[in-house]
């Protein structure tokens, strides 16, 4: 099996009810000032990092995600 790719992840829209993922992510910074809003998408992006477990899949997405310059 080769690594995925930035052209290899699911970057389409592929989450039920997006616009109810946003407003609940956007509540939960409801209250917090930049430090820690900032802390908590760190340890979200831990969260879910370690929920993929799969190096590969996050190095992809780290490359996907990265802005072009």
């Amino acid at each position: 099996m080769t690594a995925p790719t930035p052209d290899t992840l699911t970057l389409e829209p592929n989450l039920k009810d997006p616009d109810g993922f946003y407003a609940e992510l956007l509540a939960a910074h409801e209250g917090l000032n930049r430090e820690e809003s900032e802390a908590l998408n760190a340890r979200l992006i831990l969260i879910l990092t370690n929920h993929i477990g799969d190096r590969d899949v996050v190095r992809a997405a780290l490359a996907a995600a990265k802005p072009a310059r």
